[in-house]
């Protein structure tokens, strides 16, 4: 036994020595500010833990700001046609790849606080949706809340017809059987959507209200019923994939489900610190429904979580193993 790990250990040793003399450098594309709040507690483990585990054989360089290209919705393809090694992305941007990926962001399905643990647990089940591109880290975040500019929202009511922004197909079809008229928007242009009255308010996770400076346009957090909970990746292009050594895929793939708990962590963490600061600024409220108000928001999503099951299940996805995968214990 301990000449069978001996042997393993000079094997990765030499992979990494093998490929030190032309030392591989990777490009990370995120479309978030430089100064956004993932960049030390997330990224900044990433890229120590892969420059230090292959002796600098293998590095990344962090592009923030779009700096590889604009538009949060192009992402995958930037991963899928090689213009970065690596892309920071939502899966709900891209729908139609993702059906399967985007079960876990139905209210009820995963637990907010325990979600990312559950779904690294059951990668091997998403497989067949990420063959373009190879999965490095899939986390959610916590629950998208109703971030409105002039109109509270007390109850259900209140939301008829009211213009939401949505970060995904399946959220859109929440919001519409709570009475809203869903609009599918990427992040970066939610303020100025709020500001100029194109959109009445947005469903979002709390820490928009200050990675994004969502609060400057927004009155009203309405918080409470069983939301949607977004999730985000890292993926990357095959064929950078590929060129590594056995042992620098290793060394990626394992620091890349650290980045996806850390990524988790910081959200939770970010996100209960701006709804509190939120809630404690003159002149803005954090509504959180009565528990009846909250049911009626449940009652009216239940049956949107059935459908999208049942049309996963249709379609060949094995919608309802995965979900209760998740939900295992």
């Amino acid at each position: 036994m301990r000449k069978s790990v001996l042997g393993a250990a000079i094997v990765a040793t030499l992979g990494f020595a093998a490929s030190s003399s032309v030392a591989k450098e990777l490009k990370l594309a995120d479309f978030s500010p430089p100064t956004y709040f993932t960049v030390d507690p997330m990224y900044g483990p990433l890229l120590s833990t892969v420059e230090e585990e292959t002796d600098g054989a293998l590095t990344i360089q962090l592009y923030m700001g779009g700096e590889l290209g604009p538009g949060p919705a192009e992402q995958y393809a930037r991963a899928v046609d090689g213009v970065a090694d690596i892309v920071f992305g939502l899966p709900g941007y891209t729908a139609s790849n993702f059906p399967k990926t985007l079960l876990t962001e139905l209210p009820g399905v995963i637990d907010p606080e325990m979600g990312t643990d559950r779904i690294l647990a059951n990668l091997d089940m998403l497989s067949d949706e990420y063959r373009r591109v190879k999965l490095l880290a899939l986390w959610n975040i916590g629950p998208n809340l109703l971030l409105m500019a002039n109109e509270p929202v007390r109850s259900l009511d209140d939301l008829d017809g009211l213009k939401i922004r949505v970060p995904s197909r399946n959220a859109g079809r929440v919001v519409e059987a709570w009475g809203g008229s869903p609009v599918s928007m990427p992040v970066p242009e939610i303020y100025n959507a709020m500001q100029t009255g194109v959109i009445d308010g947005a469903m979002t996770d709390a820490t928009s209200l200050t990675g994004f400076k969502l609060s400057e346009v927004t009155n009203y957090v309405t918080q409470g019923m069983d939301s949607t909970i977004s999730s985000f990746f890292l993926v990357m292009n095959r064929d950078s994939y590929d060129r590594l050594s056995v042992a620098e895929q290793q060394v990626l793939e394992d620091a890349g489900r650290e980045a996806a708990r850390n990524g988790h962590d910081v959200w939770m963490r970010v996100g209960q610190s701006a709804l509190d600061d939120f809630a404690n600024t003159d002149g803005k409220e954090v509504i959180t429904l009565s528990p009846e108000e909250a049911e009626r928001f449940n009652a009216a999503a239940a049956p949107v979580v059935a459908a999208v099951i049942e049309e996963a299940d249709a379609a060949g996805l094995n919608a309802t193993d995965f979900v209760e995968a998740l939900s295992a214990d």
